[in-house]
């Protein structure tokens, strides 16, 4: 009765200039990530609402020697949810900590072990290697599909980054993500503007 999320939110995009004109223009489309470590498993990547941190992500990104961002780019783009499993809900929570104890009985069962979320850094708070989360959320999904109800959407806050001050538990890069599943939760995509004084 109380689950119904706002119908249309705003997400950012970081990537390259080139790839994010030809979105633009319908030229090319928005590919899903889809690597093991994906914390929200496979799907379209935004910050909600978080046109800043998009802006960093493609900046930190361009930097890195596999990186595919030569010149650093932010799309915007309006954003409609449908079947969101979304973990700032407690009965999503609830489901996905289901789907982990299903999936842990399913590999015990096949002789396997769960993956591990590890760091990518050297850091302890780079912690983005989210090999778990990511099969986790995979499996949520396809228990989702078997139910009739596949998701269109994920999403979760990410505390992410070094702690704003000693003692903290406000990190520098915490922010709302989400994977769209279903390109069509893509209503629209557009430069952002920059706001006039």
């Amino acid at each position: 009765m109380y689950s119904s999320k706002p119908s249309i939110v705003y997400g950012f995009h970081g990537l390259d200039k080139k790839i994010g004109l030809k979105i633009l223009n319908n030229e090319d489309n928005f590919h899903h990530s889809n690597n093991k470590y994906d914390w929200l498993g496979s799907g379209i990547y935004f910050w909600e609402n978080n046109l800043e941190r998009a802006k960093q992500y493609a900046v930190e990104d361009s930097s890195r020697s596999t990186s595919s961002i030569s010149e650093p780019f932010v799309l915007g783009a309006v954003l409609e949810l449908g079947n969101c499993l979304d973990l700032l809900d407690q009965k999503y929570n609830d489901f996905l900590k289901e789907a982990y104890r299903q999936l842990k009985q399913d590999l015990e069962a096949e002789g396997k072990e769960l993956p591990k979320n590890t760091h990518f850094g050297s850091t302890d708070f780079d912690f983005k290697a989210r090999e778990l989360d990511c099969a986790v959320i995979r499996y949520a999904c396809a228990l989702a599909e078997e139910l009739g109800e596949p998701f269109d959407s994920i999403r979760s806050a990410f505390i992410e980054g070094a702690p704003l001050y000693e003692g903290a538990k406000f990190h520098s890069e915490n922010h709302i993500q989400l994977a769209i599943i279903n390109p069509n939760c893509i209503k629209g995509i557009f430069l952002p503007r920059i706001k006039q004084s």
